[in-house]
């Protein structure tokens, strides 16, 4: 069970590094469809965010996306990783915009999944959620931890997204091997999405990107993520039809597929 400081993460796989990093409330374990695959030509690397999964909380707590920053500046740095390729998921993509400046020049190509520079809308940014809206997640996680975990993850997928029942239950079966974070971890993680944005982190982004996302997704706005493809002059952008916030576990052939291209794309040096 290898640990870097008090930051959890798994590996598999020989071969150029790819990294993935977790959204809110979530784990390493939640990219259990695309594991294997990648391992078959990569280096997968999945870490736990701070207070998340089997990953501790230091004493300071969160520290916001500086602290999730951190924890992937630490793990890249500890590792040794260049050439690397890295994946971020919805809050996971926010950390990594935080974290470029520092590992930029080990980085040869970045994925972006559901992601958004800022979660809460505001008027210089009205591609996101009402404020009210992450005001009432807050106001759930306050009252009932589990149901409000229950109803985010049911929210994470839309009517119709599963042509396949078998599908649908593996999705459901990895959802239930995530570890949740507790609830000061939970609200920490909440609290930095509802005040703090990456927007100038992402106008700075040099490197070749892919943008991902659910055509329907109701947790990041669609057109968060093509706000993020005119500020980052390398990126192209990937949607998946009536799907939602997570299209690699409802659609995990295609988005494997789609990280597959794109690695094969930057070539060896890049």
């Amino acid at each position: 069970m290898p640990f870097v400081k008090h930051i959890h993460y798994e590996e598999a796989g020989k071969g150029r590094h790819m990294l993935f990093v977790h959204g809110w409330c979530m784990s390493s374990a939640i990219w259990g469809l695309q594991r294997d695959e990648v391992a078959k030509h990569h280096r997968f690397i999945a870490l736990d965010l701070r207070g998340h999964g089997k990953s501790g909380l230091s004493q300071e707590g969160v520290g916001g996306f500086s602290g999730y920053a951190e924890d992937i500046i630490n793990l890249v740095e500890q590792l040794d990783l260049h050439n690397l390729i890295v994946v971020g998921w919805s809050l996971g993509s926010q950390a990594l915009l935080k974290a470029w400046p520092e590992i930029k020049e080990r980085v040869s190509g970045m994925v972006l999944v559901g992601a958004t520079p800022r979660f809460s809308a505001a008027q210089h940014f009205p591609f996101a959620l009402a404020p009210k809206e992450a005001e009432g997640m807050q106001i759930k996680v306050r009252r009932n931890f589990n149901r409000a975990i229950e109803g985010f993850h049911r929210n994470l997928f839309v009517e119709g997204e599963f042509d396949d029942p078998a599908a649908y239950a593996k999705a459901a079966e990895l959802l239930s091997e995530v570890l949740p974070p507790s609830s000061l971890a939970a609200l920490e993680g909440l609290e930095t999405l509802m005040t703090e944005e990456v927007m100038e982190e992402a106008s700075q982004v040099s490197c070749p990107t892919l943008l991902l996302h659910g055509e329907e997704d109701r947790v990041c706005l669609p057109e968060a993520s093509v706000w993020l493809k005119n500020a980052i002059y390398k990126s192209y952008r990937i949607t998946f039809p009536r799907t939602g916030h997570a299209p690699f576990l409802s659609h995990p052939i295609q988005f494997n597929q789609a990280l597959l291209d794109f690695a094969g794309g930057l070539g060896e040096n890049n």
